[in-house]
C-alpha cells in the first residue's frame, strides 16, 4: 500500500455509492492501477439493491438476485468492507466504523463521501413496529411475497371465518411509487395464485391502500394520480385518502375515518428520512436534517468532503429556492457529476453545478398495467408499463444484470409465474430444532 495515496471513502453502497465508485474506476484508472489513490466502500450489505425492481420481485416477476448487483465484482478496484459508519469524524479526517461482526475500529481518509442513503420515516402510531413491515430491501420484498402467498394457504387450510378474513386482508400505508407498486403488483400475483385454490375466491380478498393526503403518486401528476386511484378501485381495491393509520396493535387497524379490522398484513411505505448516521458527527446539516450540501455536490463549510443523494439536501438550480427531490432519478445522476468532481477535486480542476431537469416519472401497476407522465407526455395501461419496464432495464447497472432481467422476462412470456410460497427460508432451523429437541 502506498502510504502517500489519496483515500477516498463512500458511505453508502446504494446508488449513488455503486456509481460514483464505477465511474470514478474510469475516470480515475491510472490514479488507481498506480496506488496513488484507493477507494474504500462502507456498507451494510455487499450489494446494491435496484429498488424501482422491488415490487416485480415481490410478485414473483423478477429473480430476488436479479434485483441486486454485487459490489465486490463490479466494483473491483474499490475494497468493500461490510458493517455501518457510526460516527464522521471530519475534523480529524476519520470514520468511526463498526462491522457487522467484530470489534469497532477508526479509518483515516482524505475525502469522505457521504451516500449513505435513507431509512424508512416511522411515526409513533401503537403496534406498528411490531405489526408492519416495510418495503425498501430485498429481503423485505421476498418475505412480503412470501407471507401474502403463506396466508392464502392458511385461509384455503382453515374453516374459521375471522381467521380467514384477517389472513386476506392486506393494507399498504403510503401512496406513492413505492406504496403504490408494491399493492398493485402484489394484488396482481394473489389473483393469479386463487386459481389453484378451491376455498379461497378472489372476491375473498381484500386490499386496503391508505394515504393521509388527498392524492397518490404525486410525482405523475394530479391527473394521472386521479386515473391511478380509478384504475384501483376498479380492481376492488379501497383506496382510503385523507385517511392516517392511528393503531395496528396485534394487527387491529385502526384508521382515522373510523374504520376497523384485523389484518395480518401491514406494509408501511409512508416516506424515508436520511440514514441516522448524518446526525452522529460533524459535518453540517440543513433544517430538513440532510448533510448541507452545494450544487456542486461538495458539503458546504468544510473542505474534501462530498454527498448526494437522499442523505444531501443538494439545491435545484433549475428550480430557485427548491431542492432536488430524494429519488433515484437524482441519485443517479448526481452520482455521476459527484464523481467527475471528486476527479477535478484531486487534480486541482474546478469543479462543476450538478444540474438536471425531471423528466417525469413511470410506474407499474401489475402485469401489462402502467402510468407515465414524462416531458408532459401522459400514457397509461400497456404502452405506460411498457415505457415503464425498457425504462428501468436501461437503468439497472451492469451488462450482466440486464441480460438476466431480460432472461426472466422473456421466460414469462411462455411460463406462469411461480406462485409458491417459501417462507420457511425464514427461520430455517425450526424443523431441525424441533427434531433435535424430540
Amino acid at each position: 500500500m502506498n502510504r502517500n495515496s489519496k483515500h477516498i471513502v463512500v458511505v453508502g453502497g446504494g446508488y449513488v455509492g455503486l456509481y460514483t465508485v464505477l465511474r470514478l474506476q474510469r475516470t480515475l484508472r491510472r490514479e488507481l492501477r498506480e496506488g496513488s489513490v484507493r477507494i474504500t466502500v462502507l456498507t451494510p450489505e455487499s450489494h446494491m439493491t435496484y429498488q424501482p425492481f422491488l415490487p416485480e420481485a415481490a410478485a414473483g416477476n423478477l429473480s430476488p438476485r436479479h434485483v441486486v448487483v454485487p459490489l465486490r465484482r463490479v466494483l473491483s478496484a474499490a475494497t468493500i468492507l461490510n458493517g455501518k459508519a457510526s460516527k464522521i469524524d471530519h475534523a480529524a479526517k476519520r470514520v468511526h466504523f463498526e462491522p457487522n461482526v467484530g470489534t469497532p475500529y477508526e479509518i483515516d481518509y482524505d475525502v469522505v463521501v457521504m451516500a449513505a442513503g435513507s431509512v424508512s420515516r416511522t411515526l409513533p402510531i401503537p403496534g406498528l413496529a411490531d405489526a408492519a413491515i416495510g418495503f425498501k430491501t430485498v429481503g423485505e420484498a421476498i418475505a412480503l411475497r412470501n407471507r401474502v402467498l403463506g396466508l392464502l394457504d392458511r385461509a384455503e387450510s382453515n374453516g374459521d371465518e375471522a381467521l380467514r378474513r384477517r389472513a386476506l386482508t392486506f393494507v399498504v400505508v403510503g401512496g406513492g411509487f413505492a406504496g403504490i407498486e408494491a399493492l398493485a403488483e402484489l394484488e396482481d400475483m394473489a389473483l393469479d395464485a386463487v386459481r389453484y385454490y378451491h376455498n379461497v375466491r378472489r372476491e375473498d380478498l381484500r386490499w386496503v391502500l391508505v394515504e393521509a393526503t388527498d392524492r397518490i403518486l404525486p410525482e405523475v401528476g394530479p391527473e394521472m394520480g386521479m386515473w391511478t386511484a380509478e384504475q384501483l378501485r376498479e380492481r376492488g381495491i379501497e383506496v382510503k385518502m385523507n385517511t392516517r393509520l392511528e393503531s395496528c396493535e396485534g394487527g387491529l387497524v385502526k384508521l382515522s375515518d373510523g374504520d376497523e379490522f384485523e389484518s395480518a398484513t401491514i406494509v408501511w411505505t409512508a416516506g424515508v428520512k436520511p440514514s441516522p448516521v448524518v446526525n452522529a458527527g460533524d459535518l453540517p446539516l440543513d433544517e430538513r436534517g440532510r448533510i448541507k450540501t452545494s450544487t456542486r455536490l461538495t458539503v458546504v463549510g468544510v473542505q474534501d468532503a462530498f454527498a448526494a443523494g437522499d442523505v444531501a439536501g443538494v439545491p435545484d438550480v433549475t428550480n430557485p429556492g427548491q431542492y432536488c427531490a430524494p429519488n433515484a432519478q437524482h441519485a443517479v445522476r448526481q452520482a455521476k457529476v459527484l464523481a467527475d468532481n471528486i476527479t477535478r477535486h484531486l487534480r486541482g480542476q474546478e469543479l462543476v453545478d450538478y444540474r438536471h431537469k425531471y423528466v417525469g416519472s413511470v410506474a407499474g401497476l401489475g402485469l401489462h398495467k402502467g402510468v407515465a407522465n414524462v416531458y408532459g407526455v401522459k400514457l397509461r395501461g400497456l404502452p405506460a408499463w411498457f415505457m415503464h419496464r425498457t425504462y428501468h432495464l436501461s437503468r439497472v447497472p451492469t451488462l450482466n444484470r440486464k441480460v438476466r432481467v431480460m432472461a426472466d422476462w422473456t421466460l414469462a412470456l411462455f411460463f406462469k409465474r411461480e406462485t409458491v410460497s417459501l417462507g420457511e427460508i425464514e427461520a430455517p432451523r425450526e424443523e431441525f430444532r424441533a427434531a433435535a429437541t424430540t
